[in-house]
């Protein structure tokens, strides 16, 4: 192949490519237009991404906003490109067969073997409509329709705006428009001061024939809100331990029982416990021939006495072997609960992000006195001067739990370490989040705890 057959290959892909510049444009825009109609059909019932619809919780609704915002920047940006190159680039008028089915779009959406100027004018209106529905763009898409080359080419008839839907959407974009107007107000910076500007806003709204049905909206979106993050509370804490005294005890119990009575396992699972029952037995006979010789008892010999030692050694026997088969069971038991745990948090992301939001509404609606009472009630309890002996009480428990011999330096060196961790993470959340969000808790904080 000779260089300027090359030339000439390479120059005609170039010059295809650009003239389908409006086309790959157009369907950009029209694949994020899409992506923001899946958001609304899966998460909000199909209607508008706003607090008004849905029971998330303000993580969450940043998280859409966000995603919106991102779209919305995509299908400025291309539509943006289709309005140039469409002036400049001719668009393919020629009749074509097609098929456009997508299951992210309704019925409204979907054409059936239809020409291609068709379908570039169906993605044009769709878009008009997300559009329109955000406030995205001052200039509509559909004028660019009317103007374009496209629109020139077809007559095809623009959706009622009569439908119920359209007026719906009409009505939520009018009233959102009025909200932000009524926030503007509060925040515009003027000659009066903004706590006058404020009460000008309260009344205002006050006076809004439609503020009633706004409260009762914010009032039930808060209720679901609320039980929905009680349930989730609930939830985390009876799932783990049903799932552990279940699996302890239809599961795991059975298989641990089974294996230690084959196996002969020993009784005493560390030295710890076995010093424990040793000192148990010696305390029963001291106090056995104590109570022989202040006469509490009537005169034994001492074979009667080893017979009732060996008894109780017996006993003691038997009540180790069933704790040191109750710890393996624990072990396991405790990782079916924690595994547990995990699940529900990886299944319930939105009762997550509402039950987060949830609280940080608590925590920060709190006044500021009773913001410093609970940090300071925290820090001391467990960063305070008396907390190394709650946590070394804390972890002799979990060793006992689980089986294992409470190792006094292990337990020392985390006494010495985490409690300080824990305490430069307090004071750096109160420096990078609550110094900001309310300064004046800060003060009262300082101020009680010196």
């Amino acid at each position: 192949m000779s260089i300027s057959t090359q030339f000439q290959a390479v120059f005609r892909r170039a010059q295809q490519w650009l003239t389908k510049t409006p086309e790959r444009a157009l369907d950009q825009a029209y694949e994020a237009a899409l992506s923001i109609k899946k958001i609304e059909d899966d998460y909000f019932g199909g209607d508008s991404i706003t607090p008004d619809y849905g029971n998330y919780g303000e993580s969450t609704y940043s998280y859409f906003q966000g995603e919106v915002k991102k779209y919305l920047m995509v299908i400025k940006m291309r539509m943006t490109e289709f309005r140039t190159s469409g002036t400049v680039f001719r668009i393919d008028n020629s009749r074509q067969i097609d098929v456009e089915s997508s299951e992210h779009v309704d019925e409204d959406h979907t054409l059936d073997l239809i020409d291609r100027p068709a379908i570039f004018f169906k993605k044009l209106r769709f878009i008009d409509d997300i559009l329109e529905r955000y406030d995205a763009s001052p200039e509509p898409v559909g004028a660019i329709a009317k103007t374009s080359p496209l629109a020139l080419a077809t007559d095809s008839p623009r959706q009622d705006d009569t439908d119920p839907r359209r007026a719906g959407r009409k009505n939520q974009s009018e009233l959102e428009s009025n909200q932000k107007k009524r926030e503007g107000l509060a925040d515009a910076s003027g000659v009066l001061p903004r706590s006058i500007l404020r009460t000008v806003d309260r009344v205002k709204q006050d006076l809004d024939p439609k503020a009633e049905a706004q409260v009762v909206r914010d009032f039930r979106s808060s209720q679901g809100k609320t039980k929905v993050a009680l349930r989730f509370v609930l939830l985390l804490v009876i799932v783990p331990l049903l799932t552990q005294q279940l699996s302890k005890n239809l599961i795991v119990g059975p298989i641990v029982d089974r294996v230690r009575e084959t196996t002969q396992a020993e009784v005493f699972l560390n030295d710890e416990m076995e010093e424990e029952a040793l000192h148990e037995l010696q305390q029963f006979e001291e106090k056995l021939r104590f109570e022989v010789l202040i006469g509490k008892v009537a005169p034994i010999g001492e074979l009667k006495i080893e017979e009732q030692v060996r008894d109780r050694a017996f006993e003691i026997e038997e009540d180790y072997r069933e704790r040191s088969s109750s710890s393996v069971k624990n072990v396991f038991a405790d990782i079916f609960a924690a595994v547990s745990f995990g699940v529900l948090l990886t299944i319930c992301k939105r009762q997550v992000a509402t039950l987060k939001a949830f609280m940080d509404e608590i925590v920060y609606g709190l006044s500021d006195s009773a913001k410093a009472f609970i940090i300071i009630l925290f820090t001391d309890m467990f960063v305070g001067f008396h907390s190394p002996h709650g946590w070394e009480v804390l972890l002799e428990g979990l060793s006992r739990h689980l089986g294992f011999a409470a190792n006094r330096d292990f337990i020392f060196v985390f006494i010495a370490t985490f409690p300080v961790i824990l305490d430069t993470v307090f004071k750096y959340w109160i420096f990078r989040y609550l110094n900001r969000i309310s300064p004046s808790a800060v003060a009262t904080y300082k101020n009680m705890n010196e």
